[in-house]
């Protein structure tokens, strides 16, 4: 293979990467295989939705070197704000480049005849100055980008493992269970759920997901987890969850939603991020030779960056209106104020038996290339500034009054999201900017809206 010019660019690179004859053969394999016929060309959009289009497999040459053009308000969702302006460029900007990563592609479970990848996003190549550049709005490409950053800054790779919670509803799905009693974990309510579990847990297998557990957790709430992995790979699977359980929902005629908190005086559907830091094969948040629970001088100051910005992150965390709701209901194990302990499941942050610490502020909507993205830059934070998180709750003197309280609305969030530099350091300028822009139009409109509360409270209290 040639060498590539010195103006190469980083879509000329993954083109190359494409044109690699032994990825592509496996790959043409595959689909001759299984039959395929059509292909989805997928990437994920800032608030975490799968968008892209689907060719015929056919054409799968053309589209490894060229891929597929979008408009680039699609990463905004196609949003407008309230004043009717398009969010992500507007209606006149260009379009950008979704070039496959071909080691992604699969085959979809529940139907052989397609198929697909994941994208990453470019500037179109014929644009002055920035043509063939990643495009900056391009979360997964940036979480990609920022981690092997932080392998080069740090020597250390970030594993993670999320706990996604799911609320299913539909006939037949009904908890049975006293009053006064939890069903979580009981047996009965898994098989009630039996159809769902089995066709997510096999669909998941089929797609790359080492489905290692699952369990009922409150009316109606099934958390089915994976093998942890790398960050990027994980956000990549935590999507294709979502995507399982929506065609799981549609076969069986139910309805499958990750709303963070579904009804009051119910737990809250979380997505707890478990994460690790690994030089080579060692876990370094733990010491070799330790069985006590303990975590490591490096684990003490990653776990000291993430408390440090635990405020500011709320807003790619818990990115919804929603989100917050799961913090006024107290008692059912959502974190109240910013902490940590020792296997303490109602801290922020929970060191766990295994040598993880577990971050249970992400909800099960957030998009989890920008939350890993973050995490990259507050433990880089944590780790270069030797940030102390202060001693685990149940210990003397806790770390719960030495970091800011946590936001109690998406509004509040918001305004600690603008002031904190290194969380909005971990995205790029346009990804922290429209970000924050949809949010704010998001408040804003909720904070328009009447709701069902104020017209039972107000609509016939006077006089």
């Amino acid at each position: 293979m040639a060498a590539r010019p010195a103006s190469a660019t980083a879509l000329d690179s993954h083109r190359e990467l494409n044109t690699d004859q032994d990825a592509v053969d496996t790959v043409r394999k595959r689909i001759a295989d299984a039959g395929v016929e059509y292909v989805y060309y997928q990437s994920v959009t800032l608030g975490g939705r799968a968008v892209g289009k689907v060719v015929p497999a056919v054409h799968l040459l053309r589209n490894l070197e060229r891929g597929v053009q979008l408009h680039r308000s699609v990463v905004a969702d196609i949003q407008t704000d309230r004043n009717g302006n398009l969010l992500g460029g507007g209606a006149r900007a260009a379009e950008f480049t979704a070039l496959p990563d071909l080691d992604t592609f699969a085959v979809l479970p529940w139907d052989t005849s397609v198929g697909r990848f994941y994208c990453r996003l470019y500037e179109p190549a014929h644009r002055p100055e920035c043509g063939g550049q990643p495009y900056a709005a391009d979360v997964r490409g940036n979480l990609i980008r920022r981690h092997r950053e932080f392998t080069a800054r740090t020597g250390l790779v970030l594993r993670s493992g999320c706990e996604p919670e799911t609320t299913w509803t539909g006939p037949g799905l009904e908890a049975a269970h006293r009053p006064d009693a939890s069903p979580a974990y009981r047996v009965e309510m898994l098989e009630r759920n039996r159809p769902i579990f089995q066709r997510v847990m096999t669909y998941g297998r089929a797609l790359g997901l080492d489905m290692i557990e699952g369990d009922y957790e409150d009316p109606g709430q099934l958390e089915l987890n994976w093998m942890y992995d790398r960050a990027e790979l994980t956000a990549d699977r935590l999507i294709t969850f979502r995507q399982i359980c929506r065609q799981v929902a549609r076969e069986l005629g139910v309805k499958a939603s990750f709303m963070p908190k579904p009804a009051t005086g119910v737990m809250g559907n979380g997505c707890h991020h478990n994460v690790s830091l690994w030089r080579g094969e060692r876990n370094v948040l733990v010491e070799p030779g330790r069985s006590e629970l303990h975590l490591s001088e490096e684990g003490r100051h990653a776990l000291g960056g993430i408390l440090a910005h635990a405020a500011g992150a709320m807003a790619v965390m818990g990115p919804t209106v929603n989100s917050y709701k799961r913090f006024w209901d107290t008692g059912l194990f959502a974190p109240e104020k910013i902490d940590w302990g020792m296997d303490d499941k109602t801290c922020t942050v929970r060191l766990s038996a295994n040598g993880r610490l577990e971050l249970k502020l992400p909800d099960a909507m957030v998009n989890p290339y920008l939350s890993h993205a973050v995490l990259l830059a507050v433990i880089c934070d944590g780790l270069e500034n030797r940030i102390d998180p202060g001693p685990p709750q149940g210990a003397g003197d806790g770390s719960g009054d030495r970091f800011p309280a946590l936001p109690a609305t998406l509004g509040e969030a918001l305004t600690a999201f603008g002031a904190d530099a290194v969380v909005r350091g971990g995205l790029t300028e346009e990804v922290a900017a429209l970000h924050h822009a949809c949010k704010a139009d998001e408040w804003a409109r909720f904070c328009a809206a009447v709701t069902d509360w104020e017209h039972r409270t107000y609509a016939e209290d006077t006089p």
